[in-house]
């Protein structure tokens, strides 16, 4: 049996058991950490391109075809040559950004070589893939700042020590005019018109510039420098991924074999792909409390679960089914695999013991009726209570980094008044135009007539005592 093989089997035989029970979790957490460092290189080139293939949207030409290429360089006594281009346009990483590093950090572990090929040019024109207006271009000091912040974050995931990196004006920089002309001359207006989004901000009249349209070009030709056997790339990066084949077989190279991964969804539950603008992320940085609080504030996870197993774990399609198909039948509760999987990447970036320590404190803070037993921050209102709940979240008790980040988490759904009497608790949800009313007010106005013994002020998962009321 595989290593892989091996650890299956153990962990198989924990998510059989009581999930709800802290000594199993325990055992299934360091089981699956430790099997994120295993030595896949055991596996045959079949099992290699299928485990690939689980966790991918698309293999082009297909898994048989990156099983083949495995079985050709084994037999030469080495390992594919893969590239992952990384575009340094964020300082701050969410867990949509580790999914690439994860499924790179198998191939690596399988004995592959991988090449981390950075935009430092191609981020200067700015990629517009997915956007409705031309992005503004970056300096070279911005390049260098989010390099720095990408790479300390995404570490957990991936082994940075064992890749080599490359920028990519070394060679685009120096192309020369006449050297594009010609290459341009064998590639359709319309291959490069195919994107969705161009021809939707055409017909919209938004306009498209010469440098964006040349940005697949540009790609293309990394793929064509660095001449890999397996290029990886988001799945709405597909047809900039098809022109590095195109472009490498014009130039009398194999073309390279695409992988395209999942692009995840947001912890809002609108569908809506993670992202940082859009609030609905879940940041590398931020504490253990706050990743595993924030995984567990995701609505209705049922519908999205498999993803996040597929995209955070690295339980294997037999382990997922295992689990989901006890979900169904009622011998396992969502709640208690929702909780797993928080573990799951809390345990990922700051270990086993710091998951479970998130487990035991989300369990004490709200599986409980009341927070009168919890220890929160208090807003004193005789002191704060002109000032609105955006301005309180961001200002007084640090919850969010600025008011208008509270006004984004209040058009979520996400910002919440609990009160509790006697009987339990009552949250009422403050929609955006309370929200930017004096919080005091508001509060006064709840509580008016009732039997209420605590008010708290609630965002996400984060919460304040308010007094004075």
């Amino acid at each position: 049996m595989t290593r892989l093989g091996d650890s299956v089997a153990r962990a198989s035989a924990l998510l059989a058991q009581d999930l709800s029970t802290d000594s199993t979790v325990e055992q299934l957490l360091t089981e699956t950490k430790a099997r994120r460092y295993l030595d896949l290189s055991d596996l045959s080139a079949k099992d290699q391109a299928e485990l690939i293939a689980s966790r991918t949207v698309e293999v082009l030409p297909g898994v048989a075809k990156l099983a083949e290429r495995i079985e050709k360089r084994r037999a030469e006594g080495r390992g594919l040559a893969l590239k992952l281009g990384i575009d340094p346009t964020a300082a701050d990483v969410h867990l949509g950004h580790a999914v690439p590093m994860i499924i790179l950090s198998r191939f690596q572990r399988m004995g592959h070589d991988v090449t981390l090929l950075i935009g430092d040019f191609t981020a200067k024109i700015g990629d517009p893939t997915g956007r409705t207006a031309e992005r503004p271009p970056l300096t070279d000091e911005d390049i260098a700042a989010n390099l720095a912040g990408y790479r300390e974050q995404v570490r957990p995931f991936f082994d940075f020590e064992k890749v080599t990196f490359v920028q990519n004006s070394e060679w685009l920089a120096p192309y020369t005019f006449p050297e594009l002309l010609g290459l341009l001359a064998q590639v359709p207006v319309s291959q490069l018109l195919q994107r969705e989004d161009f021809r939707n901000r055409l017909a919209s009249g938004s306009g498209l510039t010469m440098s964006e349209l040349l940005y697949p070009i540009a790609q293309a030709l990394d793929s064509v420098a660095l001449n890999c056997d397996v290029e990886l790339g988001g799945a709405d990066q597909l047809l900039n991924l098809q022109m590095g084949r195109k472009l490498m077989e014009l130039k009398g190279q194999k073309p390279q074999l695409v992988v395209t991964m999942p692009l995840i969804e947001g912890t809002d539950g609108t569908g809506a792909k993670m992202s940082k603008s859009k609030g609905n992320y879940v940041g590398l940085s931020a504490p253990a409390d706050d990743v595993f609080g924030k995984i567990m504030s995701v609505p209705d996870l049922s519908l999205i679960q498999e993803p996040y197993l597929k995209a955070w774990t690295e339980w294997t399609d037999a382990e997922i089914a295992q689990v989901l198909g006890r979900v169904e039948e009622k011998s396992l509760h969502p709640m208690d695999l929702k909780k797993v999987l928080a573990g799951e990447v809390v345990a990922a970036l700051y270990g086993v013991e710091a998951a479970m320590a998130a487990r035991a404190g989300f369990v004490a803070q709200f599986s409980k009726k009341n927070f009168s037993d919890v220890e929160t921050p208090a807003v004193d209102l005789a002191e704060h209570g002109e000032e609105p709940a955006t301005a309180v979240l961001s200002k007084v008790l640090g919850f969010q980094p600025s008011a208008s980040a509270a006004r984004r988490v209040a058009k979520q759904n996400g910002l919440r008044l609990v009160l509790e009497t006697a009987d339990g608790q009552e949250a009422v949800v403050l929609a955006e135009a309370e929200a930017i009313r004096p919080l005091g007010e508001v509060a006064r106005e709840l509580v008016a007539g009732r039997a209420v013994t605590a008010v708290y002020l609630k965002a996400g998962r984060k919460i304040a005592e308010l007094r004075g009321l």
